[in-house]
């Protein structure tokens, strides 16, 4: 699993690709080993869903070295590649479109100035927010190459050779309206396998009340008589489930079995069917063990998770405990800052009041002998100018003496 900037979440009957929220998130999916054979069948359910107007796009690969080439780009971002690409989008302002996209490696789907005109096939047909998933189903071999959506024939072409030693990949993109995109099966049936899956699955019902069907077949695949079990999902969205064993062999009286042949093929048939649906509930146990196990594996991961809420928990608590510690501290630190201040206050009044005192009692002392001396030289000065006066009134009056 490949991802930008966060890896799909994987959980027990899907892997989410691209999420609900944020946008702009890329997503892939690729197998371990490459493809060896030329007939297969490639079976692929997904769902998207998101707001009315979101956006993004479903890409599924069969290409050479995809994981290291593509990936988790989509057709519009990848490079050159060697292989086949199938998108799923809403181009062109229809409801929903699968093109097929193949390259030789000559092509740089990058720099491409118009992708939507290298497509080779394409079909119309809705896909977003329908409440279930929707199988898209790849054919190969050495004859002819189809696509079909929800088992109604895309497009096919006996022109198509698809090379071995390719790997198949599923890649999701989604813009700044997301849309999610979730990924429920991608199986691949070769050789052998690819046929007897094509002649024992038939096509699905192609009414859009019942587009979802789900087949499970009891005993061997060469047995005639095989027994399925169908799901349907009905006008209200609803599942609809009938009963696999609808099909048991009704009771018949004991008289009406009159002869050791037919007594043998009743009980053959019965035996039978017991062995079918002992195998079935086998098949159903291993599968719910798988659930189960896989259902452990998320809580354990889980339960690791909140063991280490609960450490961020207990460092809380610690964190809690130094703040009380500090608002103590503040708290005596603000009380011996106010006796101090108090302190230096009171000393500071004595000490401005002393002063005050002193200064008072020497200005006293300087100013009683100042204000004498000044008094003494005012009159003293009045004086002076009297006598000086009063002489020169004296000489300028008295007779003049001429020679």
């Amino acid at each position: 699993m490949q991802g930008r900037p966060n890896v799909p979440e994987l959980l027990s009957d899907k892997v989410i690709l691209t999420p609900v929220a944020p946008g702009n998130q890329r997503g892939a999916v690729w197998a371990d080993k490459s493809l060896q054979n030329q007939d297969w069948i490639a079976d692929i359910e997904f769902r998207a869903s998101g707001p009315e107007r979101g956006g993004g796009n479903l890409n599924i690969w069969l290409v050479r070295d995809g994981s290291h080439v593509i990936g988790s780009d989509s057709v519009y971002s990848s490079g050159r590649f060697e292989g086949l690409a199938l998108v799923i989008d809403q181009a062109s302002g229809y409801g929903g479109m699968l093109r097929g996209f193949l390259n030789d490696g000559s092509t740089d789907y990058k720099h491409h100035h118009n992708v939507d005109n290298l497509a080779f096939g394409h079909c119309t047909f809705s896909y977003r927010n329908l409440g279930r998933p929707t199988q898209i189903k790849l054919r190969h071999s050495e004859s002819k190459f189809s696509v079909e959506v929800a088992g109604r024939t895309c497009f096919d072409s006996d022109k198509i050779r698809i090379p071995s030693g390719y790997t198949f990949g599923v890649t999701a993109a989604s813009a700044d309206n997301p849309d999610s995109f979730e990924l429920f099966k991608l199986a691949v049936l070769t050789g052998e396998n690819s046929h007897e899956y094509a002649n024992t699955h038939g096509q699905n019902n192609n009414d859009h009340h019942h587009q979802t069907e789900q087949q499970q077949d009891y005993g061997q695949s060469s047995n005639a008589n095989q027994k399925r079990q169908r799901m349907s999902f009905g006008r209200g969205g609803q599942a609809q489930v009938e009963d696999p064993f609808d099909n048991i062999i009704p009771d018949q009286d004991a008289d009406k079995i009159s002869s050791s042949k037919a007594q043998f093929a009743d009980l053959h048939n019965r035996l039978q069917s017991v062995n079918h649906h002992l195998s079935t509930i086998f098949r159903s146990t291993a599968q719910y063990a798988s659930i189960d196990e896989q259902r452990h594996a998320e809580t354990s991961v889980m339960l690791g998770e909140i063991k280490g809420l609960l450490t961020r928990l207990e460092k809380l608590d610690v964190i809690e405990h130094r703040l009380r510690d500090i608002e103590t501290e503040m708290r005596s630190g603000r009380h011996e800052v106010t006796g101090r201040l108090r302190d230096s206050e009171t000393a500071i009044k004595y000490h401005v009041s002393d002063r005050h005192d002193n200064m008072a009692e020497s200005v006293k002392a300087h100013t009683k002998s100042g204000h004498f001396k000044l008094i003494l030289v005012v009159i003293g000065s009045q004086a002076l100018l009297v006598a000086a006066y009063t002489y020169y009134k004296r000489r300028k009056t008295s007779p003049k003496k001429y020679l």
